[in-house]
């Protein structure tokens, strides 16, 4: 048994060692960023996979505070539905503590078959089963309330499928309408908010929803606010271009904002997308939401990292 002056020592040892970590990641975040650790105007999110040259070995709590010494105030995490309770309250509660802003996480992403479009869970069969398809997604939107709820999240990703060619385009577009009511039902008890991602049409064909002015349409009809739009604007840049225009046209179903850059899904100021116009635009609409840096690096070394939030200060409102 360990006696109280033992007991005293580890603790207070243990403590030390909590500040000089602490302390350490503040100085490293500084350093990264450059000395300008400032909170953004825009809320900016990363996701754990950023900054990876600088974060090895931390874990996503340690990351979490990395963000923020940074001066993000939000973060996104598409695969915390696949993370260990524990980890998902420990992140919560990190959180909770710094102010941060939890983004989306994925509740569902359909890729192999016509869920919704067609009614089909398995594109080899003709036939469909509407009940089957109903249940699988009730299911999904029960368990996106459940960790909405643990990891205080707002919005949860939804990809409806893939589009059936058997049957025809306004019976698809009617079949996703009516599956979306019933899950917005689901989710408008808990104040949880879908929002429906449209994919580029080159590395997505098939899916059924690809467009801006496409999932407009969709959120007007389901007529919920638990039915919104989540705008990528790489994946919008490919398929449509025309962002700013398409985003004023959609402006009342647009609840969430995800960037890359074109070509090559990196940050901001890599490519061809006026990042710096965009971002003040939506900025003097009144958007004062999550703007997802969901994207690759152009560089993955610890300069790599200074690059990317260089890049993020520099496209920041004025």
């Amino acid at each position: 048994m360990m006696d109280r002056r033992t007991f005293t020592k580890t603790a207070m040892t243990a403590a030390l060692g909590a500040v000089t970590t602490s302390t350490f990641g503040a100085e490293k975040a500084s350093d990264v960023a450059s000395g300008n650790t400032a909170a953004f105007k825009s809320k900016f999110s990363p996701n754990l996979g950023q900054c990876g040259a600088s974060t090895k070995g931390l874990s996503a709590v340690d990351k979490i505070q990395f963000f923020y010494d940074c001066g993000f105030r939000g973060l996104e995490d598409n695969g915390m539905p696949n993370r260990p309770v524990e980890e998902q309250n420990a992140m919560a509660k990190k959180m909770e503590q710094l102010g941060m802003e939890m983004g989306v996480f994925v509740a569902h992403a359909e890729w192999k078959c016509a869920s919704m479009a067609g009614n089909r869970m398995d594109m080899s069969k003709r036939s469909t089963d509407k009940k089957a398809v109903r249940e699988f997604w009730k299911q999904k939107m029960e368990a996106a309330v459940e960790l909405a709820k643990r990891v205080n999240a707002k919005w949860c990703t939804v990809v409806p499928g893939l589009e059936d060619p058997s049957v025809a385009p306004e019976f698809q577009f009617a079949n996703v309408v009516e599956h979306l009511k019933y899950a917005s039902e689901i989710l408008e008890k808990a104040g949880v908010i879908m929002v429906l991602e449209p994919l580029n049409i080159l590395n997505h064909p098939s899916l059924f929803l690809k467009r801006i002015p496409q999932a407009y349409a969709i959120c007007k009809a389901v007529n919920s606010p638990s039915c919104k739009i989540l705008d990528d604007l790489y994946h919008q840049q490919i398929t449509e271009g025309n962002l700013i225009p398409n985003m004023d046209e959609a402006w009342s179903e647009i609840a969430y904002f995800q960037v890359g850059d074109v070509p090559g899904r990196k940050e901001p100021t890599t490519g061809e997308i006026n990042y710096k116009n965009v971002f003040q635009h939506i900025w003097d609409k009144g958007y004062r939401g999550i703007i997802g840096m969901e994207h690759g690096q152009s560089d993955k070394t610890i300069d790599g990292d200074k690059k990317l939030i260089s890049a993020y200060r520099s496209v920041d409102v004025a």
